[in-house]
This record gives C-alpha cells, structure tokens and sequence, in this order.
C-alpha cells in the first residue's frame, strides 16, 4: 500500500469529517495563472499565510493536493498549547536565552491570533479555553514542577500548579501524580476552524484550488508550479504540505519523518458525566515522551488520542487497543462504546523544534511542527507572510535553527526511530 492510500485509509473513519459541515468546494486548477505569491497546500499553515498575504494587497493562489484540511490540519487532536513541540532549552541551546524568549512569546501570541481570527471571521468551531498537563509519575511530577518554575521565572509565563492531593478535582482520573493548568491555552474542532479559514481567505480574494496535486517545481527567475490540469506562475512560491509534498522538495522530505498518529472519539455520554471527568472541560496531555492526549467534545463525547506509527498501515484493533487505554484512564468508560477510530501523520523533525526557510530566494517553506501546531502553523504563516512582504525578521529567526536529515534516509530512517523510540518509552517506565 502507497503512502497515500495508507492516509485516506486512516482517514476514513473521523469524528471531525462526520460533523463539519463543508459549504464550499473549490474546483481543480484548470489552464495558466499568474499571482504574486502560490501556496502548496491547503492546511492551516498555508491557509493562514493566503490570509495574511491577501490582507496585505498580494494576489495568492492556494494549490491542495486534495481537498483542504485533508491531511493532519483537519485531523489532530484539537489541543492548541502554548510552546513548541521541543523543550525551550532545544531553542536555548541554538539562539540564547534572548531570542528562545522572543520565540516562546511568538507560541503565545499564536493563541492569541487563533482567538482573534475565530471572532473576525465568525468560525464556529467549538473553541473551549483550558489546558491540564499531567504527570504520570513522582519522577514526571517533579518535571512537569520544574519546568513550571523555570516557564515562570525565564519566561514570565504563569501557570497553576496542580498538587497530588488535588488532581483528581481537575481530572478524574488515577493515572496522575500532580498537573499543571493553563486557562490561555485551549482546544476546538479544527476540521471546522481550517473550513473556516478557507471560507476567510476565498472572501478575501484569494483564489483557492482542490485536487490540484503539484507535479513540479522550476524556479526560472519567478517559479512555475505544474499540476495535471495547468500551471502557476509566482514570484514566489510558500511550500506548505509537509508531509505530503514527498518528491516536490527531496530536501526537505529528508528532514522530517512521517509518524502515525491515532484517535478514537467515544458515543455521546450523559453530560454530567462528561462534567466529572474533566470538570473545567479543558484538554488534557500527560508529559511522557510517547503521550496520550484527550477532551470532551461539544457533543459530550470523549475524544482520545495516543499510539504512534512507523508504518504506513493502520494499527489492528486499533478501536479496542485504544478504548483500552481510553478506560485505563476513566474505568467510569468502561461500558462506554467507540464510535469514530482515525489516524494521520505527523512530521516531526529529529529535534521536534519547527523546520522554517527558503530554497534560493523566493521559495519559501514551513514544517516540522511536530504533532504541535495548531496554534503554531497561525503564527508561521504570518511570519512567512512578513517575509515575503519585505520584513524578514521573525522568520529568519525561527530559519535560523538547524536540523538534520534523519539517519538512513526514507528506508531505513524508519527502523532508526523505532529504536529511539523504544528508548524513550522504556524512560517513560522507569
């Protein structure tokens, strides 16, 4: 099975696609076009770029492989959190204190301008303000508490802390040691809010095309993109589909790794049990290395993410695999039933900071956010959007991390993960 099928295989069964209702179709590029800026991708990334871009007087045409918010915008598991996928001592490390400040307020100021963009464009996507980070263990307590503490004191960002003695109070669960809550953080249906963004940036002017696969890529002075049924002419070009750009960008392709991800979302409970399980409706992820994340959806229903993948093919028994782990962390789900099980794939970097730059001048790309960029790709496609515009500043911070391809390239870097992986569950255990 090709990758490709593997993904709309794993995207067959998804909560999100059975509840969002989608008000436009936008046909497949047909014949020559000419714009200012083209986008390779249809997700929130590029989505917010086209707006942002749009906003600032340029002609943009967005190119989706599919339809928009097919791959893993419209498919996660909804939790837009402050910071980065990586640890800010990943950012330290490279840019000094300083500037990892400047990127962690930039994490921040994405939720912000989720919220702003939600109110502007009138998307009702189900947003709930609220985040509880828990701790698995003593030693995963005291973690979570130092991180805390130095989040505050390096960074100026507060949160609450969670004691033992309290967590059930904030989930009912007995899983956890400790957590921490964070009230500007939150979660929201994010199939609806990328169809939202969609609707946003078509009113705008920009021109969107689906099924509109790019075959090539040929930077001449300007760029032309190439698909089955016509051509893009740009000055410049924003590459925006991670994962699924494969052969487009072979460069890039070698800096991330495609992961399996899995969802299951349960049939609706009684909302009062749905209130004792997570009293505050906020999301929940534990800090293990190898997670499981989790919320209560508008519709009373628990929504339960975890597992990862290194194939391409859909775990077996995925929906009973997962309704366990589900149950291992409320035994009040026990009698409970599964009704949607998904899955898609994350592009991780090998360091999980975001991967952001150019190829030659006008060529601009963004990935690697790592299974943590809801909030994240917002505030990418406005830097990117500065960039293009003439002011470069936050981007080429953000392009001034360094990455690595990962060991083996596409057939054997999978094997390399897996044995790091195993590494970081076997710490998880201890």
């Amino acid at each position: 099975m090709s990758f490709l099928e593997s993904d709309r295989e794993l995207s067959r069964n998804s909560y999100y696609a059975a509840t969002a209702h989608r008000s436009q179709r936008h046909a497949p590029l047909s014949g020559a076009v000419r714009c200012d800026v083209a986008i390779v991708g249809g997700g929130l990334a590029g989505l917010s770029a086209a707006l942002d871009l749009r906003e600032r007087g340029l002609d943009v045409v967005v190119l989706e492989a599919r339809e928009l918010g097919r791959g893993a915008s419209g498919r996660n598991g909804g939790q837009a959190i402050h910071g980065l996928a990586c640890g800010q001592d990943v950012i330290e490390a490279q840019l000094g204190l300083a500037d990892s400040r400047r990127v962690w307020d930039m994490s921040i100021e994405a939720l912000d301008l989720l919220r702003e963009r939600i109110g502007k464009h009138g998307i009702d996507c189900d947003w709930r303000d609220g985040y509880i980070g828990v701790a698995t263990s003593a030693r995963k307590g005291r973690e979570l508490a130092e991180w805390a503490d130095e989040i505050e004191t390096k960074y100026g960002y507060p949160v609450t802390r969670i004691p033992p003695a309290d967590i059930t109070r904030w989930v009912a669960s007995g899983r956890y040691h400790s957590g921490i809550h964070d009230p500007r953080s939150g979660h929201l249906h994010p199939l609806k809010y990328v169809r939202g963004l969609a609707r946003a940036a078509a009113d705008a002017g920009v021109r969107i095309f689906e099924d509109s696969e790019v075959t090539s890529l040929q930077q001449d002075g300007g760029v032309t993109l190439r698909t089955a049924g016509g051509e893009v002419r740009a000055a410049q070009v924003l590459l925006a589909g991670n994962v699924y750009l494969r052969d487009l960008a072979p460069a890039l392709d070698a800096r991330i790794m495609p992961v399996g991800t899995f969802i299951v979302c349960s049939e609706a409970m009684d909302p009062a049990l749905a209130d004792t399980l997570i009293p505050t409706r906020s999301c929940v992820c534990d800090n293990d290395f190898v997670l499981d994340y989790y919320r209560t959806t508008d519709d009373h229903r628990m929504l339960f993410g975890g597992r990862v993948s290194y194939s391409a093919k859909m775990p077996p028994n995925l929906n009973e695999s997962m309704r366990r782990r589900m149950v291992d962390t409320f035994p009040q789900l026990a009698s409970t039933k599964i009704e949607y099980a998904w899955g898609g794939f994350v592009d991780i970097t090998m360091n999980r900071a975001p991967d952001f730059g150019r190829i030659g001048n006008n060529v601009y790309y963004l990935q690697g956010f790592s299974g943590h960029g809801l909030a994240l790709t917002g505030l990418a496609g406005r830097v990117v959007a500065e960039a293009m515009s003439g002011d470069a500043g936050r981007f080429d911070l953000f392009a001034r991390l360094k990455h690595r391809a990962f060991p083996g390239g596409r057939l054997l870097r999978t094997p390399a993960l897996v044995l790091g992986m195993a590494w970081y569950r076997l710490k998880d255990l201890l």
